[in-house]
């Protein structure tokens, strides 16, 4: 029987999973999918590992030097596993996808996909693993990934619409580069997506949740990191955790009342990707929208933090995206209210506090 010649590429019928960003989430991301570690077996239809990841950058230069050395700035300590591959190219990074995860900040998801839609599959699922909402449409990642797609003559061919979902929960990024024990919502309108997500992503250190209220845990995902904001205000003005702990429970309501005003199940605020992701956020030392806050509180300008940092604070542009959705929904939000104060109206933060405090009494209602 003849060789093959050893010069002719072998073909690899794994699946490819193509990973868009190389933040700390795109890098975790990679990371775990790469891994040697299967998923769990009997928990979900569809895609699992072993797969072929590919990990794709806006910038050339920073993938050329992931590919290099495996490691990032972005996320110290992380070694990206050999097994994943690092696309230098648009249209080679998305040959032959079969999921791609979103993990683009969400203020540059548009432009990134809109650049990318001549390549991308027209069947193809995507997962996002961004928090937030876009200043200019308001829309969520999950939406502007369909928008950007329909616009672009991206959709599916027959006409069905393209399978969706998000990943989240709370995910500071250096525990999970850590494999540190974490749980996390795989959610989607289509259940079955939902599950392929979790069992794709699901191993010994990550236990991953379905839920269908993609609504929902995306608005928690996006306001969390505004309340985040707050908490880490409290820290920088050395307000206690008196303060810090009420600013957590009343910021649960009002994250409760905003998403409820939406449309999202009230019960999606007070699982993993509702309360326990504000937790995180509010209380881990790791957390970018508290530390941008702890800054604020101590007295730094926004515009000179922003410039000191390499990464996105998600909460500050978010902030802005809440008050108009809370402006068209009717919706109270306070403590919303006075971190717009502090970022965008020159209101001290001791002020803002104030203002919150002087607040009429009256009795406590959660959503």
């Amino acid at each position: 029987m003849p060789k093959r010649p050893s010069n002719q590429p072998v073909h690899d019928p794994r699946p490819v999973v193509t990973v868009l960003g190389v933040g700390q989430m795109g890098l975790v991301c990679a990371g775990l999918l790469a891994s040697s570690e299967s998923s769990r077996e009997g928990e979900g239809p569809g895609l699992r590992r072993p797969v072929r990841v590919r990990l794709w950058g806006h910038n050339p230069e920073e993938a050329g030097r992931i590919a290099q050395t495996r490691r990032s700035p972005r996320l110290e300590g992380f070694i990206l596993p050999d097994e994943a591959e690092v696309a230098l190219k648009d249209e080679p990074a998305l040959r032959g996808a079969s999921l791609i995860v979103s993990a683009i900040p969400v203020q540059f998801i548009r432009d990134a996909w809109t650049r990318l839609a001549p390549h991308i599959p027209k069947d193809v699922p995507v997962v996002s693993v961004a928090k937030g909402i876009e200043t200019t449409t308001t829309l969520r990642p999950s939406q502007i990934v369909t928008d950007v797609l329909r616009k672009t003559g991206r959709d599916d061919p027959d006409g069905k619409p393209r399978r969706v979902g998000c990943l989240s929960g709370p995910t500071i990024a250096a525990e999970l580069a850590r494999c540190l024990p974490a749980a996390m919502i795989a959610a989607s309108d289509d259940l079955d997506f939902a599950r392929e997500i979790q069992a794709l992503f699901g191993c010994s250190w990550l236990r991953v949740y379905t839920n269908t209220d993609l609504l929902g845990v995306e608005l928690a995902g996006a306001v969390k990191n505004v309340i985040a904001i707050a908490a880490g205000i409290v820290d920088g003005l050395q307000a206690g955790n008196n303060a810090k702990s009420a600013l957590l429970a009343r910021g649960l309501a009002e994250i409760s009342r905003f998403g409820v005003a939406m449309g999202a199940n009230p019960e999606t605020f007070f699982g993993i990707a509702g309360v326990g992701d504000l937790a995180t956020s509010c209380f881990s030392p790791e957390g970018r929208n508290r530390s941008c806050g702890e800054a604020l509180g101590r007295g730094q300008r926004l515009e000179e933090y922003l410039d000191s940092i390499p990464y996105v604070v998600e909460g500050v542009q978010t902030t802005r995206a809440v008050m108009a959705l809370a402006t068209k929904y009717r919706v109270e939000v306070p403590i919303t209210a006075a971190v717009h104060a502090i970022l965008f109206e020159g209101v001290d933060p001791i002020e803002a506090i104030g203002r919150l405090m002087a607040r009429e009494q009256k009795a406590e209602r959660v959503g």
